[in-house]
């Protein structure tokens, strides 16, 4: 058994097919299915399971993935040691994060980092959705709650506030509801319900109960632009509301609060490119944190 074939082994297991194990390490379909058919042999056991959709872990192969990411942590904590990681931050990080921390904070901010680092290559991905650290879907991911579960590491970056608010020229044509009664009276504009990346998120009921939208965007950016346009009164993030002059508050319910975290896997820990990137991260949020409130 040698380390790329356990490295060939956890992309398969964290993209679900060889395929798609098979574009992310840029090697031939045919290389990864005969590193996995020469790693089964030698260990003996069958550690994939092919289906039509993809390939799944047998048991003996779930067994095998905790031994495999021990391997693989010793190996980048070698790399960082020996081979002078530690000495330079370079290589590339992807970021995971809700579209609006990360479109509307971290994007405007992460290329001073590049600057000051030139062999630091950035992967910003803004999108409502949740990221897989364990299948390395990113290297670290700005979360809403902290991770309960896996080999994580998380701290809080800050909390945040949503609260109601209306476009000006929405507020002039209809007024600004001063109650939830009131409130009920006017078009909402929120999320989709079952789109939602966590149970935190479905937070409309807090600020009216029964909450229901006549205007749902997936996206917190996409509820900003119909409010904006006047589409109706919306729970946006604070922070990024009052960047718009066009936008006002509306004082019908009380703004509501979260929180982000930032996460990583036990396993990059070492990696000096993580731990830059990760506090630069922290430092910015901390630099700017009344504007979360």
């Amino acid at each position: 058994m040698n380390w790329d074939d356990v490295r060939i082994f956890l992309a398969v297991a964290r993209a679900g097919q060889i395929l798609g194990a098979a574009r992310r390490l840029e090697l031939n379909h045919a290389t990864v299915s005969r590193r996995i058919a020469a790693l089964e042999k030698s260990l003996g056991a069958k550690l994939f399971r092919r289906l039509t959709t993809g390939s799944e872990l047998t048991a003996e192969g779930q067994r095998f993935l905790a031994v495999a990411e021990r391997i693989e942590a010793d190996m980048i904590a070698a790399r960082a040691d020996i081979a002078g990681e530690s000495d330079e931050v370079a290589g590339t990080v992807r970021i995971g994060a809700p579209d609006g921390f990360g479109v509307a904070f971290l994007a405007p901010r992460l290329g001073a980092l590049t600057e000051r680092h030139p062999a630091l290559a950035i992967q910003l991905v803004p999108v409502p959705r949740s990221f897989s650290l364990s299948r390395r879907e990113a290297d670290i991911a700005i979360t809403v709650e902290r991770p309960t579960e896996g080999r994580l590491v998380a701290a809080k970056l800050v909390d945040y506030t949503l609260g109601l608010y209306a476009s000006r020229a929405y507020a002039e044509r209809n007024g600004l509801p001063a109650t939830q009664g009131e409130l009920r009276r006017h078009r909402l504009v929120g999320y989709v319900p079952d789109l939602v990346i966590s149970p935190s998120l479905d937070y409309g009921p807090e600020i009216l109960p029964g909450w229901q939208a006549h205007f749902g965007v997936s996206s917190s950016l996409g509820q900003v632009e119909a409010v904006r346009a006047g589409a109706g009164i919306g729970i946006l993030h604070t922070f990024i509301a009052r960047a718009h002059d066009d936008l006002v508050p509306v004082p019908a319910a009380a703004p509501i609060r979260r929180a982000y975290w930032l996460v990583y896997h036990e396993t990059v820990r070492p990696l000096r490119r993580v731990q830059a990137v990760s506090s630069f991260i922290a430092a910015a949020v901390e630099a700017e944190r009344a504007r979360f409130v």
